[in-house]
């Protein structure tokens, strides 16, 4: 299977000033972009936020077009979601919608390209240990977040060969084709990974 791209770019080794922030901070920012997409009521609001977190991108020095590329990918989706909340509500609020999105998919990049994979996970657990009282397992929640990290590639990549294999029957426009084929090859590889941790033991509760 070749290797696709995916919504959220991976780290950039660098030093600049966001690589610097603490990874709290950066936490902070992505729940308060999170936050913020519920309360912002108007879409020139959005707009400004958007531009601030795509400035915040480009300081990492992760470069234009991984920023196009995060973006590119969530296109689709917001087009079509945008066109109808503009026949629903109006132009407006079908805007400020997708800025909404876009704001939260940005701020989520700027965490990803600017924190290594295991400071992130290792961020999570530290954010977690507060809830163990209340019976949760933080060393559980980060396996959890680093097997979707380990699973969007594979699953792009599923869709995008199925694609290309569709296309080439001239079956490019039957979702049947496309869907079920990546359906069961996802189911697929849930179970050898759930196989692959039962076997090492990973993810059972302690005694």
């Amino acid at each position: 299977m070749r290797v696709h791209g995916v919504l959220i770019p991976n780290y950039v080794r660098g030093n600049s000033i966001v690589h610097r922030t603490p990874l709290w901070l950066k936490f902070l920012l992505v729940a308060g972009c999170g936050l913020a997409s519920f309360l912002i009521v108007d879409w020139l609001v959005s707009a400004v936020v958007l531009a601030v977190m795509c400035g915040l991108f480009l300081l990492s020095r992760a470069g234009l077009k991984r920023l196009a590329h995060s973006v590119w990918l969530v296109t689709p989706i917001l087009v079509a979601i945008g066109a109808v909340q503009w026949w629903q509500l109006g132009g407006p609020v079908a805007a400020r919608i997708v800025l909404n999105v876009l704001v939260c998919v940005v701020a989520a990049s700027v965490l990803t390209v600017t924190t290594p994979v295991q400071a992130l996970l290792d961020g999570v657990v530290a954010l977690s240990k507060p809830f163990k009282r209340f019976g949760a397992d933080p060393e559980r929640f980060a396996l959890t977040i680093a097997i979707m990290l380990r699973s969007l590639p594979f699953i792009a990549g599923a869709f995008s060969d199925v694609r290309d294999s569709a296309r080439a029957r001239g079956l490019e426009r039957n979702p049947r084709a496309l869907v079920l084929p990546v359906f069961i090859t996802t189911v697929a590889y849930a179970r050898q990974t759930g196989d692959a941790l039962a076997a090492r033991g990973l993810g059972d509760a302690e005694d």
